[in-house]
This record gives C-alpha cells, structure tokens and sequence, in this order.
C-alpha cells in the first residue's frame, strides 16, 4: 500500500512495557478513545518529515510487523492488537511485536493515521501538525511585519495556554497560542501572524486566553 502524503499524529513511542512488546506511548491524541476503532496504524520516523500532528486550539488487513530493526522502511503500516491507558499515557501492543528487544526497535517512532482519516475539527481549532514549518510574524506594527522564526513544535503540557516552539535567528523563541495575538493563519502559505506585546519574544511567555489544540490527533 503506498503511504499517504499527509499525516495525523495519533502516539510517540517511548519505552517497552511489559515483556511480551508492548510499548508505552505519549498520546497525541484529542481523541484517544478511537484506538478502539483503527486496527490499521503506520510508524513514522521520529524527523515526522512530512507529517502531520495533534491539532491546537488557538486560546497534539496490514502488514505484520515482523522482524522489525531501525533499517526498516518507514512509514509502514502496522496492525494493532491491543492497547490501554496507562501512567497518563497509552499502551500499545503491535502484531508482530513480540519481545522486549522488538519493542526496543519502536523507541521514538510516531504513531500516525493517513490525514484524511483524522477527525474534524471544531471552530477556532486547527491541527498542529499544520503548524509544524510555518513561519510566525509578529504583525503589532502593520506595515513592518517581523519573522519571528519558524513552528518546530508545539508544547501542550506548559500550561493552559500551548506553547509554540520556533528556530528564530537567535536560537529557540517560545510564543503562547493565544487568542488575543492571533491575527491571521494560513495554512497553505504556513503563515501564521500575531500581534505580539513588546519584549515577548525574550521573555518567559505569560498565560492568556488558549486557542484550543486538538488532535487527530
């Protein structure tokens, strides 16, 4: 089956669990429940070149595995044989992954439906794999628009409001999705424009009205 050109980020896999490979994982997920109803996943590889991952609120029969090994040709489809919450994440259990050492193979990959597969979204939403590449402008003065870097990675776990991680000219700037900056996003253009206060982008970014993130993730 050739792979989709788009993806929705379900998991990342971080360690074995269990003895028989199992695998815990990160849910990416608004949606975990729906595990349940997808047998058929794929892998992706930890780059997630070319994925697409959890969505934000402004305000994360296939082929067996087999002998797996971190040469295998990714992405690839995997069946899903069981899975439950567990620790705050989910566990997953994988056919063809049947030892400790082959769930060690699986450590850092992500867990992805085809994009055309990921739930809808409602008002305001949008999914951050979308976010991933786009350039952020800080547009407080209209005719001086300012590049302030580009979305590497989203942060949900800072708080109550996500966090946008971008590679700014000088290193890491951390930006809060809030409602009260965004100005404008498209997605087609990876454009994303807010209106940021003075001296935010070198700061510690305060809370404010979250946007929303969701997933399917």
């Amino acid at each position: 089956m050739t792979a989709p050109e788009s993806w929705a980020w379900l998991a990342r896999i971080g360690r074995p669990q269990g003895r028989k490979g199992e695998v815990w994982a990160e849910i990416l997920t608004d949606f975990p429940e729906k595990f349940a109803d997808r047998k058929l996943l794929w892998l992706l590889a930890p780059e997630g070149v070319a994925a697409k991952t959890p969505s934000v609120t402004a305000g994360r029969p296939g082929s067996p595995a087999g002998s797996t090994s971190r040469k295998m040709q990714l992405p690839k489809q995997i069946e899903l044989a069981a899975h439950w919450p567990h620790k705050g994440g989910i566990v997953l259990h994988f056919v063809g992954i049947d030892s400790i050492s082959d769930a060690e193979t699986l450590t850092g990959l992500t867990v992805a439906i085809p994009g055309e597969d990921r739930a809808p979204l409602g008002e305001d939403e949008v999914y951050i794999g979308d976010l991933i590449g786009c350039e952020v402008f800080d547009v407080a003065k209209p005719d001086r628009p300012v590049l302030v870097g580009e979305i590497e990675e989203v942060d949900r776990s800072a708080g109550p409001v996500a966090l946008l991680i971008l590679r700014g000219a000088s290193g890491e700037v951390l930006i809060p999705f809030a409602k009260s900056f965004l100005r404008r996003v498209d997605i087609d253009a990876k454009r994303i424009e807010m209106a940021l206060p003075g001296g935010l982008v070198d700061l510690n970014p305060p809370p404010g009205k979250a946007l929303q993130i969701s997933e399917e993730k």
